[in-house]
């Protein structure tokens, strides 16, 4: 009468044995090379480290668990800016078959701000003593700004001779406002980018604000605004987003291959969807 009890607990003892091992494997087969969602930060960590941002963090896109943060929330356009906005069509509105975007279309830069919202998987922020340094997991891209003191330029895109030219990522300082804030202002966009995924437009001379506030040594919060009173009637919301410790300091690399795009949208994309006004 023994036997059966002898057998299953024989039986449980061999599955637990086989779990362990292939735990042991699994652990023993984990690459430094590699970054594991699973492996999370657990808990706050504790208090946040004064002035501090340097480290690897994961985003909401990374897979691990990040939570979401809030949506952009747009004031009134002006009449410039309502007609801007009228000839952008976003992909969630007018599928891939429809849309302009200029991204999903032909994997052209997102460009700031809407790189700091779209495809948020991972970043690494590091600190020279002159300025800091912000590296994006997706599109393999990185944003200087400057702490040395310097103002923020004025003449980007004038037709003078010193004047500077627009680019996708502007141009930035940083400063700390009180221990744990670090803010950003960014001016001097490319105009042909678009503020958000819905197609929200900027001008040149659009004026950025992030801030950069780390909640615990874990936990790291950006909000992000825009003032642009060509394009709009007053400050714009662009959103809010969280940002996890990675621990083992280690994201993927992810990006868009324009190759891969263009035969997507032929065989699958452009056949699949059209634009929805096409038909009225």
């Amino acid at each position: 009468m023994r036997k059966p009890y002898t057998g299953a607990i024989a039986g449980v003892a061999g599955v637990l044995f086989l779990s362990a091992l292939a735990a042991a494997q699994n652990n023993a087969a984990r690459s430094p090379w590699k970054y594991y969602p699973m492996e999370r930060a657990i808990g706050d960590g504790g208090p946040a480290p004064k002035r501090d941002l340097t480290g690897t963090w994961a985003g909401p896109g990374s897979g691990a668990a990040v939570p979401r943060g809030k949506t952009e929330s747009p004031p009134p356009l002006t009449p410039l800016g309502k007609q801007l906005y009228e000839r952008h069509k976003p992909i969630g509105k007018y599928s891939p078959g429809g849309t302009n975007d200029p991204h999903t279309r032909y994997c052209d830069p997102f460009g700031f701000p809407q790189n700091m919202t779209q495809e948020i998987r991972g970043m690494t922020i590091t600190t020279l003593p002159n300025r800091t340094f912000i590296l994006l997991q997706y599109m393999d891209l990185w944003r200087e700004i400057w702490t040395d003191g310097r103002t923020l330029p004025t003449n980007v895109g004038a037709s003078a001779r010193d004047s500077l030219d627009p680019k996708y990522n502007g141009y930035s300082i940083g400063h700390w406002e009180d221990d744990y804030t670090f803010v950003v202002d960014t001016t001097g966009l490319v105009e042909q980018t678009w503020a958000t995924k819905s197609g929200y437009p900027h001008s040149v001379d659009a004026h950025v604000q992030e801030r950069f506030h780390r909640d615990s040594k874990h936990d790291l919060t950006l909000t992000i605004t825009m003032g642009d009173p060509k394009l709009y009637t007053g400050p714009f919301f662009i959103g809010e987003m969280h940002f996890r410790w990675i621990p083992n300091q280690q994201f993927d690399d992810f990006t868009c291959i324009p190759s891969e795009v263009q035969q997507y949208l032929k065989e699958l994309g452009d056949p699949a969807g059209s634009d929805p006004s096409a038909a009225r």
